[in-house]
């Protein structure tokens, strides 16, 4: 997370300084109040994973933040769904939970912490979309966002690398910092223009497809287990988000 923030804070900042308008006066507390969601999403995130299995954290947290964003939508920029996408949203929740069902061990501690970190998922889904709306440029939010976003974590990430008895080889670490850093722009990025175009929760829901890779990786890279109903779980809430977009 370390390597990533600082890889990508980097990148962006010659583009927030030299490229892209000056951020109007008032988007100054706009970007103090996205600072502080994305770094306590992100140290609750790191935490959840502590507790429980990534095929376990990952679809709860991605599961119940597009429902948080909803009804954050709905309070917010006053967005309504029809019939036929709460139909997706309800499908979509089957299958959040389920996961718990295979890891009871880390139950009450794992899921209470990706609840808690898919409440500020919706939290950053929805103030981001009012930030990048609030600019005239969205690329002048992207950017100082990004650079903005890159400041704590790898204070944090290189203070744990010090304390660890056999830290990772720093090449390695941040070329993966790196390529994370690109990844972001890519997903954090077109979700933030998404909202800024169209509807949040639509955009919010419809990035939980997400899960089904996530269980590739867990088995690909994680080398973790996934069987068959694990894996039907994670497709119900893609069909569900599916299903929410179709219907609108």
């Amino acid at each position: 997370r370390g390597a990533i923030d600082v890889s990508y804070g980097v990148m962006a900042a010659p583009f927030a300084l030299f490229v892209v308008p000056w951020p109007e006066p008032h988007m100054w507390l706009i970007f103090l109040g996205a600072f502080v969601i994305h770094v306590i999403y992100k140290l609750l995130q790191a935490w959840a994973y502590t507790k429980g299995a990534y095929t376990v954290v990952y679809p709860v947290v991605r599961g119940t933040g597009p429902l948080f964003a909803v009804v954050g939508a709905y309070l917010i920029f006053g967005e309504r769904f029809n019939a036929v996408q709460w139909l997706g949203v309800a499908v979509l929740l089957s299958g959040i939970f389920g996961p718990a069902l295979y890891n009871r061990d880390t139950l009450h501690a794992a899921l209470g912490l990706a609840v808690l970190t898919g409440l500020f998922v919706a939290l950053y889904t929805t103030y981001d979309a009012y930030g990048i709306r609030a600019t005239a440029d969205p690329f002048t939010f992207l950017a100082w966002f990004f650079m903005i976003d890159g400041l704590v974590m790898p204070v944090i990430a290189w203070r744990r690398w010090h304390r660890m008895e056999n830290p990772p080889e720093v090449a390695p670490l941040m070329l993966r910092g790196v390529i994370g850093g690109f990844i972001a722009f890519a997903s954090f990025g077109s979700v933030m223009l998404a909202t800024r175009l169209d509807k949040v929760g639509e955009a919010a829901v419809l990035r939980e497809t997400s899960t089904v890779f996530a269980a590739l990786i867990g088995v690909l890279v994680l080398k973790e287990t996934v069987g068959p109903r694990r894996i039907a779980l994670m497709a119900l809430i893609a069909a569900g988000a599916v299903i929410v977009e179709m219907g609108g």
